[in-house]
């Protein structure tokens, strides 16, 4: 492909950064540990961004220090007007409770979630699904981003239940930009979604809620973009925000770690920046393009340093006026917020 199809270039709104970090004055009931809990005092990351009303959403991701392994993950909602100073509720909107999903969300919690708008006007969320030992990719709805109903895990009702304890997370679905939501757009009749940590895989549906991963004739996952050795992304490669259906094809920001030995030498072992990949606009499973460098990657202090040295991890994208907004984990430890000029790829962005 001769025209530029990537976003950016982004630049890191240094000035602002770090916009959401740990706090102590967020206390929660927890109705599994029936007690008062700090919910996000230990960590902050990974959001979901949305915009809505002239405002901006983060529905980030937030652990406290009890839960193990690590602590247990909740979701938190920040509001802000201008996308980089934001006002966070005390409370978290979505947790592990004592209801049917408990058995998949305790005690690691509910983890990374990416939001999207379907063509009634409710929110879906994927997300992760975590007892400590599986990591399940699962759905919830909500009408005003504060009140979700779980939906059940993902791949649940696929092949008679096959999937329920197997590894899945980080679930992107493919999109339409209309003017600034991102509304679920079916490709030949069905829904389509970029998920996986270790590879970039697709499943599809036909209501947004039960999904099948695709196969190949040999019985394994249909992957897309594998890990390459030299680059970035020689480790693994997962998905990022919601992906994006363009004119000419479909976009997709993902995450790429870097291998200890045969990755890109410019990049430290165990690096986590962020890739696009360009697939074909009839076929979601076929790539035309793929970035060989990270258009992000970490170098700030607060990117270096924290539960997970050196990390970039993009989740969430927002279209503001002529700009995107792009936020991101740091070091799994905070969040921070990109900025890029959307002059240049409006049009192939927007039907």
């Amino acid at each position: 492909m001769s025209e530029k199809w990537q976003i950016g270039p982004f630049s890191k709104i240094d000035n602002s950064n770090p916009i959401v970090i740990p706090s102590s004055k967020g206390v929660f009931y927890c109705p599994l540990r029936h007690k008062n809990i700090r919910w996000e005092i230990k960590d902050v990351f990974n959001p979901a961004a949305i915009s809505k009303g002239g405002k901006i959403f983060l529905i980030y991701r937030a652990q406290d220090s009890i839960g193990k392994p690590g602590g247990t993950s909740r979701l938190g909602i920040a509001t802000s007007i201008d996308g980089v100073h934001f006002i966070r509720n005390r409370q978290p909107i979505f947790f592990p409770a004592n209801d049917t999903m408990k058995k998949y969300e305790w005690e690691g919690g509910c983890e990374d979630p990416r939001i999207i708008t379907d063509s009634s006007g409710s929110y879906l969320m994927t997300y992760t699904a975590y007892d400590g030992k599986i990591a399940r990719l699962a759905i919830a709805r909500s009408k005003d981003l504060l009140h979700w109903t779980k939906l059940g895990l993902a791949f649940g009702a696929a092949e008679k239940g096959k999937y329920c304890n197997t590894w899945s997370k980080s679930g992107s679905i493919v999109c339409k930009l209309v003017g600034g939501d991102f509304i679920a757009q079916k490709i030949h009749n069905k829904y389509w979604m970029y998920w996986g940590d270790d590879s970039l895989k697709v499943a599809n549906s036909i209501d947004l809620i039960n999904w099948n991963p695709l196969k190949n004739e040999k019985g394994k996952y249909v992957i897309i973009a594998a890990p390459r050795k030299g680059r970035f992304d020689s480790r693994l490669c997962e998905p990022g925000p919601p992906a994006i259906l363009t004119k000419r094809g479909i976009l997709l920001l993902y995450n790429g770690m870097n291998l200890d030995k045969s990755g890109d030498p410019n990049l430290a072992p165990g690096t986590y920046s962020g890739g696009q990949a360009f697939m074909d606009i009839n076929n979601p499973t076929r790539v035309l393009e793929r970035l060989d460098a990270p258009f992000i990657k970490p170098d700030k202090p607060y990117e270096m340093t924290g539960q997970v040295k050196r990390v970039c991890f993009i989740e969430g994208l927002v279209a503001v006026n002529k700009t995107w907004l792009l936020y991101y984990g740091t070091a799994d430890s905070k969040i921070a917020v990109a900025i890029a000029d959307k002059d240049d790829v409006l049009e192939k962005t927007s039907f």
